[in-house]
């Protein structure tokens, strides 16, 4: 019997139960990220650029709306769709961001409330990156709370006028298409809004110190005109709004590994080769202890995410438990990033190595798509059956 782990970033080789087909999408996105991502991502991040010319060898590998049937999208299963966002953030957190965003926030909405006819005109232009989306949700005021939202919806001559703005968007300042989220006199309504109609104001957000190669933007609506083709038809109400969150958020549990991995990887690596005190790193024993926690908080995170994925293929994952995942797996890279970053060194603060951005980054993937307080709150509701909100 071996005594050491087949795969130590893979401690209960989770990934040799995978179907061939998963394992197909696992490395041939493991394969573009290492070609194409890893070794700019750290220019891009010191640059503050996004790298507009990678949409679409993206959307070439089919990533964009990936668990979409049909509209030229590639029609697979949640697992295919949450081991593409670990392999993603194994390069950096601002492409699983990104297609997290394209998927599960526009693409999701237009497939899951659109009508055929909005179905038909966005999806394959979304699917082959001819498009970039945006989901205007979050405001200045608002953060945590969506419910209470300022941007108006005035119904006028047959269609509706829109006022307000947006903060926080990823895509935002890149975007062709917003899903733009706005209040009616009924409740809160969706509607599709594109690049250059009159009123309609986009900004890159700049001097960002986390997510630094991921476009961040704001958006104005200043009576932006929109028909009544261009709304979802999801009626009124939050309900259809946090579930395309409750989707991306999916993609993050599973992204979160893919960066604890790179952490963990480069860290293993370093503290075999650094001589300290006569020995490598590797054999000290609280380096060794560090590490053992390390790969503790990483199984636990991927056990996470593939039962969390189980009830996403049954259908009966609850909100609750994607929030327990998503809090779970993101502190629980967050945590291994510190820990390698520490024991990196001096070297943890270069930009020569990758781990302290994926730190940065996972500074703003803790925060996003709820943060831990909110996403507590959820888990104490579910365990308790009273509301602390």
């Amino acid at each position: 019997m071996s005594s050491g782990f087949a795969d130590p970033l893979d401690p209960f080789e989770l990934d040799s139960t995978l179907s061939d087909e998963h394992k197909l999408v696992r490395d041939s996105v493991r394969r573009f990220v290492a070609a194409e991502i890893e070794p700019q991502a750290g220019s891009w991040f010191r640059d503050e650029v996004f790298p507009a010319a990678l949409i679409h060898p993206v959307a070439r590998q089919g990533l964009f709306g990936i668990t979409i049937d049909g509209y030229g999208c590639a029609g697979l299963d949640k697992l295919a769709y949450g081991l593409a966002c670990r392999e993603l953030e194994r390069g950096d957190s601002a492409f699983r961001s990104l297609v997290s965003v394209q998927s599960s926030l526009v693409m999701g909405a237009i497939y899951e409330f659109g009508t055929e006819e909005q179905k038909a005109h966005y999806l394959p232009k979304l699917a082959a990156g001819e498009l970039i989306g945006c989901f205007g949700l979050t405001e200045a005021q608002g953060g945590s709370d969506p419910s209470n939202l300022k941007t108006r919806a005035s119904r006028q001559n047959g269609g509706w006028t829109l006022s307000g703005a947006k903060h926080w968007i990823t895509n935002g300042g890149i975007a062709d298409l917003a899903v733009v989220w706005a209040r009616t006199n009924r409740g809160i309504a969706g509607f599709l809004v594109e690049r250059g109609a009159p009123g309609f104001e986009q900004r890159t957000i700049k001097g960002k110190l986390s997510l630094r190669a991921s476009d961040t933007g704001e958006l104005y609506l200043n009576n932006v005109v929109v028909d009544d083709t261009r709304r979802l038809a999801c009626g009124e109400g939050l309900g259809p709004a946090l579930r395309c969150l409750d989707e991306a958020r999916f993609g993050i549990c599973w992204g979160a590994i893919g960066a604890a991995q790179s952490c963990l990887e480069e860290t293993l690596m370093y503290v075999a080769d650094r001589q300290l005190f006569g020995s490598p790193l590797a054999r000290k024993q609280i380096v060794q202890q560090r590490l053992a926690d390390g790969a503790r908080l990483l199984v636990t995170a991927q056990c996470a995410a593939r039962q969390l994925t189980d009830l996403k293929l049954a259908g009966c994952a609850s909100p609750a438990q994607v929030s327990l995942t998503k809090w779970n797996n993101v502190r629980a890279a967050l945590d291994i990033a510190r820990m390698c970053r520490d024991l990196l060194g001096a070297a943890g603060i270069s930009s020569e190595h990758r781990t302290m951005r994926h730190m940065l980054n996972l500074e703003s993937v803790v925060t996003y798509e709820g943060t831990e307080s909110i996403h507590t709150l959820v888990v104490g509701r579910a365990l308790t059956g009273e509301s602390a909100f």
